[in-house]
């Protein structure tokens, strides 16, 4: 069954992104919505084979390739649930790629990093609000991608008809915000419990992590604050976002590979 769940979720995953192509390409002006019903499937799927992968008889996988896959996979979800609200199915060609392109990688590594003791209630509430400001960010960037595609046609007046099935800039920018913001949040809670139930958080193995987190923490907040008092939009969002998603996938993926991947600890 964990075959079948990640064969299904990596082809259904594919035929989302076709669909959403060729509505790029074609210039569709009307988006339909069977990109989104097929990424429901997906994600469902990708639920599916998760929960065997991770959950082993030996213990809980937590290895990079399963949180890379695990994050993907909250991506996905998140996106899928707020397209049905507002109008950003089509950030599903960025998001999408990269949970197929995860259920890979998993599917081809055997590397594993398995935890046999259970996790006390405050450190699940560090890990699930670490992987959810990743994911909640993850997709703020994507958005100001986006954005800024969108800004580079209206600007060289060569406007395709999905960009003019997009709502107007200023609503686009206004979503990237309370995406941020709500990244922002979910990182806060991240770090605040992390430095009261784990037992140092600058100690050797984590001071890479929490230093580039607080720092990732920093400019987002110093973007957010521009935007509401100087009025930050445009370019300069996009690159303050850029920069604090950078930051924060070295902290946590970027250490997490180093240690796991090539010091093999």
């Amino acid at each position: 069954m964990m075959t079948i769940n990640l064969t299904l979720s990596i082809l259904l995953y594919a035929v989302a992104i076709g669909l959403l192509l060729k509505q790029w390409l074609t210039h569709a002006k009307e988006l339909n919505n069977y990109p989104l019903y097929i990424a429901v499937t997906a994600v469902t799927f990708h639920a599916l084979f998760l929960y065997s992968s991770i959950f082993t008889p030996a213990g809980i996988d937590i290895g990079f390739f399963s949180a890379l896959t695990f994050t993907a996979w909250l991506m996905a979800t998140l996106l899928v649930v707020a397209s049905f609200s507002l109008p950003i199915s089509c950030l599903g060609l960025l998001v999408y790629p990269f949970a197929l392109i995860s259920l890979i990688l998993r599917a081809i590594s055997e590397q594993q990093h398995l935890l046999t003791d259970q996790l006390a209630p405050g450190l699940q509430t560090h890990i699930l609000f670490s992987l959810l400001a990743y994911s909640l960010l993850s997709i703020a960037v994507a958005q100001a991608l986006l954005l800024y595609i969108q800004d580079k046609y209206l600007h060289n007046k060569h406007p395709s008809g999905f960009l003019h099935s997009l709502p107007s800039l200023e609503a686009m920018e206004t979503l990237l915000f309370r995406l941020i913001g709500l990244g922002v949040i979910a990182l806060s809670i991240s770090l605040l419990t992390g430095f009261i139930y784990l037992d140092d958080m600058f100690a050797q193995h984590l001071v890479h992590k929490t230093i580039l987190s607080i720092i990732a923490w920093s400019v987002f907040v110093i973007l957010l604050w521009g935007h509401y008092k100087f009025g930050w939009r445009g370019k300069i969002a996009i690159k303050w976002s850029m920069s604090g998603f950078t930051l924060l996938m070295l902290a946590y993926f970027g250490s997490k590979f180093v240690i796991e991947l090539v010091l093999q600890q």
